[in-house]
């Protein structure tokens, strides 16, 4: 049975994970919904301008209101910077399974911020709200993401032909990968 938490504040050992406020608009655009190298990993188009984040942030922060919405903003716990974002979606309540997505600026690529984050949302998951399995996917022509799930203990599941297409009507394989609760229980 799922417990739900809404989406509490986790801290890691360099980050915070926390709700969006809408504050956070100028910031989320800047460091990554409008930038084209972030977007290609992702099935939306950059964002062209400041309001279509502010309207982004304000469908997210609403819902808020539900228990059952787990989106966090990733911020720095030093300079308190926003990041990036991470999110627990599609969560079922028949099976207990979910899904994972993460996104970082690329100014923070490379440095061990996703997998830190992602660690700390497959921990929650599994230990707070008593998921079964976690999933995710990446496109096949970004392995870096591919790193940070299996750094995370995620286990490549296989490969999905045009999984997705992207903002420039491509269409993207994706690597899935997954962890299984009992798993995660038996490497801590």
């Amino acid at each position: 049975m799922i417990t739900y938490f809404g989406t509490p504040r986790i801290e890691t050992d360099r980050l915070i994970l926390e709700k969006f406020k809408l504050t956070d608009a100028q910031a989320a655009f800047d460091h990554w919904l409008s930038d084209e190298r972030v977007s290609d990993n992702r099935v939306s188009a950059a964002h062209q301008s400041i309001s279509q984040t502010e309207e982004r942030l304000f469908n997210i922060v609403s819902d808020y209101e539900s228990k059952e919405f787990c989106y966090w903003a990733i911020k720095l716990k030093e300079s308190g910077e926003l990041i990036g974002e991470i999110d627990l979606y599609d969560i079922e309540k028949a099976t207990g399974n979910c899904e994972v997505s993460y996104s970082l600026g690329c100014n923070w690529w490379n440095k061990g911020y996703g997998t830190e984050a992602l660690r700390a949302v497959v921990e929650f998951g599994f230990t707070q709200m008593s998921l079964h399995k976690i999933s995710a996917a990446h496109n096949t022509d970004n392995p870096a993401s591919g790193r940070i799930m299996s750094k995370a203990g995620m286990l490549q599941e296989g490969i999905i032909r045009d999984m997705i297409r992207n903002s420039k009507n491509q269409y993207k394989d994706c690597a899935v990968y997954g962890i299984l609760q009992g798993d995660y229980c038996k490497k801590i």
